[in-house]
């Protein structure tokens, strides 16, 4: 007796082919391919803030981003020169990518649920928080001590609505001053009028890096927030490729380039990675 396949078999088998379809579709779809055709990767960023990205007197940007799209140029291209990028205002990153004009956005870009549901996010690359700068002639040295001297402390901080209450997170008793301007709050320390001031710890230490022996700070950081890239949603080899670069400029081949940047802008040298059993899975 002969068998033919039952509707059901043929109608698993159309799925299986349409998803195949699909899925070699979207491959040949994906931005990479468009990245490699063109021959250079263009990166949204900012141009005013630094160590993220700032003008030098070159007028060139330079910054702890700027590194971050070369790296990501080298994966590609083997030449991390082979990128453009693209100055663009905050509110900017994410129309920019959803309009194609930038392939990714590296903007010091913070990390929350509601805006991933407009972009893809890719590995975290740097770690904020808040930090402390005081003095290098002050007499405190740790968190504890400045915690110890309760209202006697005063802090110097950006004016905010919630500047009161973050400093408050670290430092319950402490004095709080705001101020309108950057500049004012670091005049309030090099004065005497504040003993500390309170801002992104990437600041801190940028500024302790610009100013060698003026200032120190606590080791201790509060108020965490994430830093990564974005891509445009629904394209995976995309996203999976800049994971990749990012990936291994963390922990791999590319490492001497992520560290060398880690040392120029934030004053640290980062510990090599270990070797032997991956650190993903411990």
């Amino acid at each position: 007796m002969h068998h033919r396949p039952s509707v059901f078999k043929a109608c698993v088998f159309l799925v299986a082919a349409s998803a195949c379809v699909a899925s070699l579709a979207q491959a040949a779809d994906s931005k990479l391919d468009d990245v490699l055709k063109r021959g250079h990767l263009i990166v949204g960023t900012g141009s005013t803030n630094a160590p993220w990205h700032f003008q030098g007197a070159d007028g060139k940007l330079q910054g702890f981003d700027i590194d971050i799209g070369r790296i990501v140029a080298k994966g590609l291209f083997n030449d991390p020169s082979k990128v453009e990028f693209v100055v663009q205002s905050s509110d900017a990153r994410i129309p920019n990518l959803l309009t194609d004009k930038v392939d990714m956005s590296c903007q010091f870009i913070t990390v929350t649920a509601s805006r991933a549901q407009q972009v893809a996010f890719t590995l975290p690359y740097y770690r904020e928080g808040v930090g402390l700068l005081l003095p290098n002639t002050s007499k405190y040295k740790e968190i504890e001590d400045l915690q110890a001297a309760g209202d006697g402390v005063t802090v110097a901080v950006l004016q905010n609505v919630y500047a009161e209450e973050l400093v408050h997170q670290a430092l319950p008793k402490a004095k709080v001053d705001q101020y309108d301007s950057v500049d004012l709050m670091y005049q309030a320390v090099n004065s005497g009028r504040a003993d500390a001031a309170a801002t992104d710890q990437s600041s801190v230490k940028y500024l302790m890096v610009q100013n060698p022996g003026r200032y120190r700070s606590p080791t201790y950081a509060w108020s965490p927030q994430t830093y990564a890239c974005a891509v445009k949603r629904g394209d995976q080899d995309w996203l999976n490729f800049v994971n990749t670069a990012l990936h291994e400029a963390m922990t791999g081949v590319e490492f001497p380039a992520y560290k060398a940047s880690f040392k120029q802008w934030f004053g640290v040298d980062l510990p090599e990675p270990a070797i032997g059993f991956p650190v993903e899975f411990k």
